[in-house]
């Protein structure tokens, strides 16, 4: 969901800059991210015959369908967030 989140934010991102832009995601866990949603139907992988190449991934018709629904999941946790740091505590402190 992040990733695709990050993405709707741009028009075309290379894999650097959405790294970037994710905090604490490690390259290979950025990687299998994309290949499964790519393989979903819901990323487009561009590569161009370059030196050295150069991917660019963007969002596919499918995933930009799924965004308002992805923002109305960002907008609940904001609304919860207070609520659920403060269950996470209580339960650190049991």
């Amino acid at each position: 969901m992040l990733v695709l989140f990050t993405l709707s934010r741009s028009e075309l991102m290379r894999f650097n800059a959405l790294q970037r832009n994710i905090p604490d995601i490690s390259q290979k866990m950025l990687t299998v991210t994309l290949r499964t949603l790519e393989e979903d139907g819901l990323v487009k992988r561009k590569v161009y015959a370059e030196v050295p190449p150069r991917v660019e991934y963007s969002l596919t018709d499918r995933a930009v369908s799924l965004l308002p629904h992805i923002n109305g999941l960002i907008g609940w946790a904001k609304e919860n967030m207070d609520a659920i740091l403060t269950d996470r505590v209580r339960k650190r402190n049991k």
